[in-house]
């Protein structure tokens, strides 16, 4: 005798109220019941739908992240949203031809898969590039026009940034620039830790009262916890307000471990120009031209063990992010967070310091793919081990 699946009654096989639904019929008790059946199913092909625009997700996937590793939390979701997945022996089954619409992936609530859950909170994401003729900077070199922006108008005494070693060519050294020529001066990215809550220190301790902070998640994130909780420092945080402009990152690497990559190429680091990460490839634009891309896996043993153990990509803390990813290459993706970060970003842009227009969706879900990539990684990392 078949079971009602709304209320789970037993009812004959003439029951008069029948639905057919990925090829299998169901038996009902009353209209009621196959009303809120056929609605119900009605979303899951909705679901489906507009999921199938976006990605194409199949089983094997929540299989390789969720089931596979053990994080599967049994509560059914994928199994209620999908026809062809049941609960076998303690774990979900695909029991028929997966459509890789994504639904399972989507409802099971140990993947991440909200663009909050992904890049954090914000209020408009943008694709901007610097209006000053003379600026060299990193993709569009937006951080920096920021920076002279709120120097000139005399919205910040200072920027804490990180610039390149005269003695080391490009081993980081925070500073605390407080002129053009210094702001200038820490443009392009350096692919190493930048001790930069030092120069942070230095800067209030300097009497300064307003401060932009530049730097990655993993900074922003201890500026954030130090103003929340100082513990002892509250003298010193009372003191300044601090901006704090976050940038992208997915990994660094230790200073000695670029150094030795490059020379086993034969490129000596006084000889760069620039170095960005891009598409999965190391660059390299030496002074005199010449450009050279490198495989990412051959900085693999040099990567910083904190970033095995960092999930957040986009600076999640930060009033303002800032990327290469998802952007055309000349312009950086700005995803503008709280109230003053987007207010101070559109002034520059109304001061003719920055060009920018709204990110696409298709640009936004570039920088949504390579953030859940740094989210996933945990998934292998930790699991709970007995003892």
């Amino acid at each position: 005798m078949p079971l009602d699946p709304i209320c789970k009654k037993i009812i004959p096989e003439n029951s008069e109220y029948i639905s057919d639904y990925g090829g299998k019929t169901y038996y009902f008790c009353s209209p009621e019941c196959k009303q809120k059946f056929d609605v119900l199913e009605k979303s899951v092909i909705r679901l489906k739908r507009n999921l199938s625009e976006k990605e194409k997700i199949s089983f094997g996937k929540l299989k390789k992240d969720i089931i596979k590793p053990g994080i599967c939390t049994l509560c059914g979701a994928c199994a209620s949203s999908c026809e062809y997945i049941t609960i076998e022996n303690g774990a979900p089954k695909l029991v028929g031809p997966c459509k890789a619409c994504g639904v399972c992936y989507y409802q099971c609530p140990r993947t991440i898969t909200t663009e909050e859950g992904l890049i954090g909170s914000f209020r408009y994401a943008y694709a901007a590039k610097s209006a000053i003729p003379e600026m060299k900077g990193q993709d569009g070199g937006v951080v920096t026009s920021l920076l002279l922006y709120a120097l000139d108008e005399g919205l910040i005494d200072c920027a804490v940034v990180t610039t390149r070693s005269k003695e080391e060519p490009w081993k980081p050294i925070p500073k605390v620039a407080k002129t053009r020529e210094e702001i200038l001066e820490s443009g392009g990215s350096i692919y190493s830790h930048s001790m930069t809550l030092e120069a942070l220190m230095s800067a209030i301790k300097q009497g300064m009262h307003s401060i932009a902070f530049v730097g990655t998640s993993c900074n922003i994130d201890a500026v954030t916890k130090m103003q929340k909780s100082s513990y002892g420092l509250l003298h010193l945080f009372m003191r300044a307000k601090i901006l704090k402009l976050g940038l992208f990152c997915m990994d660094t690497f230790t200073y000695e471990g670029i150094k030795a990559v490059l020379e086993s190429y034969g490129i000596a680091l006084e000889n760069v120009e620039a170095m960005k990460i891009r598409k999965g490839k190391f660059e390299i634009t030496l002074k005199d031209g010449k450009e050279h891309v490198l495989e990412l896996s051959d900085f693999d043993e040099y990567r910083s063990s904190s970033c095995q153990f960092c999930t957040d990509l986009a600076s999640e803390n930060a009033d303002i992010s800032f990327g290469g990813v998802g952007s055309p290459e000349g312009w950086t993706t700005v995803l503008a967070r709280s109230a003053i970060g987007h207010e101070i970003f559109n002034e520059a842009v109304d001061n003719g310091y920055i060009e920018a227009r709204n990110l696409t969706d298709e640009e936004l879900e570039k920088v949504l793919n390579l953030a859940k990539m740094k989210k996933v990684q945990m998934y292998a990392l930790h699991m709970r081990q007995k003892v």
